[in-house]
Formats: C-alpha cells, sequence, structure tokens
C-alpha cells in the first residue's frame, strides 16, 4: 500500500511540474508575440489631393520622402477616404463606421463636444487591449468636451476618453479658434491669469478682427476667415486671451515632427501605436522660412514640400531606433484637394500646370472621385514587397485589418477586413463603397460609381469646385472614364438599377433626409 501511495505521489508531483512548465511555456509565448507584434503608424494628411504626389504623377512637385513609401510598399489606386471632408474622414478613420450614420459627423467647430463616444469601438481601444501604446499628435477635430469647455482646465472627453494613452493636438484646424495646443487635456503654456475664451457666434469687447483692423493682417481672407486675429492671419470663430499658449503658425511642421520623434524615442521598446495627423497642407498654409519659395506653386507647394521633409526626417528616426523593419506604416489624407479655401494665398494664381486632383473630377466637399480618392500608401519595409494595388481600400477598413494583424477580430463596425490587400498578398479589395460628401452619399462598386439625383448648385465659385449636384442620377464607369465625363445613366439603366438597388440596400430608402448644403461664406 505504501509503494501504491509513493507512486501516486510522484504522479501528482510530475502533474504539476509539468502544468507549470506548461504554464511557463504558454507565458513565453505570449511575450514574445507580444514582442514580435509590428509598431503600427498612420501618417494622414489634410487636404492631399490625388495627384499632388510625384509618386501619384504630379510632375511640378517632387516629393521624394513620401515617394520612398510608395515605391517600398504597396500604392493603392483606389484608396479612399470616406468622406470629401476631414470630420467625417476621421471619424470613420479612428471608429471603423460609416460617418453618415452619425448625424453629427460633418465639419465641426473648434467648440463642439467630442464626437465620438466614449462607449463605442476605436481603433486605439482595440490597440490597446493587445498590449499596445497608443497616441496621437497633430490635428484633431473631432470635438472636445461636452459642449461647453473650459479652455483654462483639463478639456475632457477628448482623444485620451476614446483610446489614446498620450494626445498633442489641435483642438480644431489650424484657421479656427482657439490657437493652442493641447496635451492630455490641458492647454500647454496657459497662463491662468491671461485665461481663454472662445465664441464662434460672438466677438468679445475689444477683440480686434479682420473686419475692424484689416491693417494687422499679414493674410488676406477671401470667404469665412475675417473673425479673431492670431500672428496676422484672420481666422474662423473669436478668441480672447490665452497669449502666452497661442502657437507659431509657421513653426507647427516642426512642432509636430518633434512631438512624433520623441513619442518614437520613448516607446520604442513595446508595441505602439502613433496616429501621426499632420496639418498640411490645409489652410492658412504658413510654410516654415526654410521652405517658402521651393515649390514655385506659392504657399500650398510650399507646405507639400515641408510635409514631405517632415516624413522623411520621421522615417530617419524610424530607422535610426533600431525599428524600421517592425514597423507598418499607413499613409494617406482626409480627403481631395482646394486651392482657395478661404485665402488669397496664391493656390490658384500659381497653380501653373500642377494639377492636384491627378486627372479626376471635383475636390474637396465633392461627391465626385477627386473628394475621396486620396493618396493612400502601406509601407513595412522587409514584409511588404513593393508593388502597385488596383483595390478598392477605405480608411475606415483599417480598423478591422489591424485588428487581424494584431491577432483579434472586429465585426462590430462597418469596418471590413483587408489585412491581404493591404499587406500586398492580395489583389481584391472592397467589393462594394458608400463614399460621402456634406451628407450626399454615393456608391462606388467594381468599376462603377452612381451618384444619386441631388438639388442644389454643382460649381462652388468660391472654392472653384463641383461638388455633384446634379437632378439627374449619374453613372461611371471609373475604369474607361476616370475623369467621369460620360454620365451612363440613361445609356444603360439596367446597371443605374442594379446599383441603385445595391446603394438602397447599403444606404436606406431616405438617403437624401439630412443633406445640407455646405455654405462657403
Amino acid at each position: 500500500m505504501k509503494n501504491v501511495f509513493q507512486a501516486l505521489l510522484l504522479i501528482v508531483l510530475f502533474s504539476l511540474n509539468s502544468c507549470k512548465s506548461e504554464k511557463k511555456e504558454e507565458t513565453k509565448a505570449v511575450i514574445d508575440n507580444e514582442e514580435s507584434k509590428p509598431n503600427i503608424i498612420a501618417i494622414y494628411l489634410d487636404d492631399l489631393g490625388y495627384g499632388d504626389l510625384s509618386a501619384y504623377g504630379a510632375t511640378e512637385l517632387q516629393t521624394p520622402n513620401i515617394d520612398a513609401l510608395a515605391s517600398g510598399g504597396i500604392k493603392f489606386t483606389n484608396g479612399y477616404a470616406s468622406s470629401a471632408t476631414c470630420t467625417p474622414s476621421r471619424y470613420a478613420l479612428l471608429t471603423g463606421m460609416y460617418p453618415w450614420r452619425n448625424k453629427d459627423a460633418k465639419i465641426l467647430p473648434g467648440t463642439a463636444p467630442l464626437l465620438i463616444s466614449t462607449e463605442q469601438q476605436t481603433l486605439p481601444k482595440m490597440l490597446k487591449k493587445q498590449g499596445y501604446q497608443t497616441a496621437i499628435v497633430g490635428k484633431w477635430h473631432l470635438g472636445l468636451g461636452t459642449g461647453i469647455v473650459n479652455w483654462n482646465e483639463r478639456v475632457s472627453p477628448g482623444p485620451n476618453e476614446v483610446g489614446f494613452d498620450e494626445s498633442y493636438i489641435l483642438a480644431a484646424t489650424q484657421d479656427r479658434v482657439p490657437t493652442v495646443y493641447i496635451e492630455n487635456g490641458h492647454v500647454v503654456g496657459l497662463d491662468k491669469s491671461d485665461p481663454i475664451s472662445v465664441d464662434y457666434k460672438n466677438n468679445f469687447e475689444g477683440e480686434k478682427t479682420a473686419i475692424t483692423n484689416p491693417e494687422l493682417l499679414t493674410m488676406k481672407w477671401h470667404h469665412g476667415h475675417n473673425n479673431s486675429i492670431v500672428n496676422g492671419i484672420p481666422r474662423i470663430g473669436f478668441m480672447k486671451g490665452g497669449q502666452s499658449a497661442k502657437w507659431s503658425d509657421v513653426d507647427m511642421a516642426d512642432h509636430f515632427l518633434e512631438k512624433a520623434q520623441t513619442y518614437v524615442k520613448d516607446h520604442k521598446d513595446k508595441p505602439f501605436f502613433l496616429y501621426y495627423a499632420m496639418q498640411q497642407p490645409h489652410v492658412p498654409r504658413t510654410p516654415h522660412p526654410r521652405f517658402v519659395g521651393k515649390s514655385g506653386l506659392g504657399p500650398r507647394g510650399d507646405v507639400i514640400l515641408e510635409a514631405d521633409w517632415c516624413i522623411g526626417e520621421f522615417m530617419k528616426t524610424l530607422e535610426a531606433e533600431g525599428i524600421l523593419e517592425n514597423t507598418l506604416v499607413v499613409f494617406s489624407s482626409d480627403n481631395g484637394p482646394v486651392l482657395n479655401d478661404g485665402y488669397y494665398d496664391d493656390a490658384v494664381e500659381k497653380i501653373g500646370k500642377h494639377d492636384p486632383k491627378g486627372g479626376l473630377r471635383g475636390g474637396k466637399y465633392s461627391i465626385f472621385e477627386a473628394g475621396t480618392r486620396v493618396p493612400f500608401i502601406t509601407y513595412w519595409k522587409g514584409t511588404i514587397q513593393p508593388a502597385t494595388s488596383d483595390a478598392i481600400v477605405c480608411q475606415m477598413d483599417i480598423l478591422a485589418s489591424l485588428a487581424n494583424l494584431v491577432g483579434t477580430k472586429e465585426k462590430s463596425t462597418d469596418s471590413d477586413d483587408l489585412l491581404d490587400a493591404l499587406l500586398g498578398k492580395s489583389k481584391t479589395g472592397r467589393e462594394s463603397l458608400i463614399i460621402e460628401a456634406t451628407g450626399k452619399t454615393a456608391l462606388r462598386e467594381g468599376d462603377w460609381l452612381m451618384i444619386p439625383a441631388y438639388a442644389g448648385k454643382n460649381f462652388r465659385e468660391k472654392v472653384g469646385i463641383e461638388v455633384g449636384n446634379s437632378p439627374d442620377f449619374q453613372l461611371y464607369n471609373l475604369k474607361d472614364d476616370v475623369g467621369q465625363q460620360k454620365n451612363l445613366a440613361r445609356s444603360n439603366p439596367e446597371k443605374l438599377a442594379e446599383m441603385l438597388s445595391t446603394f438602397k440596400n447599403l444606404r436606406g430608402e431616405d438617403y437624401t433626409k439630412g443633406v445640407k448644403e455646405v455654405q462657403f461664406k
């Protein structure tokens, strides 16, 4: 009996040791897996057109650093922002949701409340759950707070409440107040004895504006930008106080670059996600003196060269820190191009032979292709093999695709898992995509684009862009007619009916509800 007991004891001890050994191996496997996860960086430009890069056919501008990403990675020819304006596209990128599902997903003033619910899924939240550090550096424009913001205390909720561990942002856009940087909810450099007040309807007593004091301007406004003056530049909205916290426009690109580089250096030892949201070439275009006049195309061309230089310096940092080969970079723009977007800055006068649209029709604000088809590049040195892909991909799909990459699944949003396409392992992308422009929606499916009939003016003189309104349905075969010059709706009623049916199934019968025309004041 004693021998039997000893034998049983040996078996139990052996089993316990085996379990401990298995758990150690399990833990080691998890740690190894964590360590092998790639860093992920989204570089997001602002109003960069399909034709603004030499990699995408520009001949009047040379962008060697962005070109290096394209030539070393996957250059998508059918890459889309979800929308033709900034806030909705940024919403889709971070939430994986069609912005038209959220009635408030439109161009927001600087005082708008947080657009993203703190309860909903987001790209940084998903990555945090998989062990990632997360940060945003640059433009936010997704609202802050709950609608009544005290800029002199911590502003919340904001990026930190929707998944970002760290945030260093400008609240809205460079042309909107407040003209200050915000770090993890706190205005940088604020003197509490000079508190900030912001209002988008009424000026503050005694504060000078572009209307009352045009002699103070160093940049002349064309439309919409005639309120408070900061650094000689007239802005949208009224601001008082916060003098010590106001940014320097010409140093903004360098400032954000330094913040992005520092983040990489400080967080390189563990997997991180960095959303580097650059402000170029959005208005006001304020290149650093190093770049003034370098493009020959005026400030708009100069800030594109500046952005390209910043990206080159940023990529050098990844290499110097030894993490370039373990970093996936996704490059794109929030919407298509616009020349005159509110200031006289020679963008129209000095355009020359440059075509920011790259042969497409429309531009920012437009339901035509140039509104949403944008440069879209994925780069991962040593993992992605260089290629050009015609697959239809959308920034909204980055959420589900990256979920797959880091070992999880995301099926609660509109995001499609296109990881194989993004990594160049497949030429197949989305079957269909609803694109949006100021509330109007259209369907891209295969080679075809269908735009429903929408009331209102088509050509907007102030910005010089066709927005796509027409009393008739529009149907284009983009493979044969990328410039959208031949409306086939009448000559191919069968295809029109097929696409309209698909569109209504995806979008709903009430697709015209809530459509409001943008007013260019």
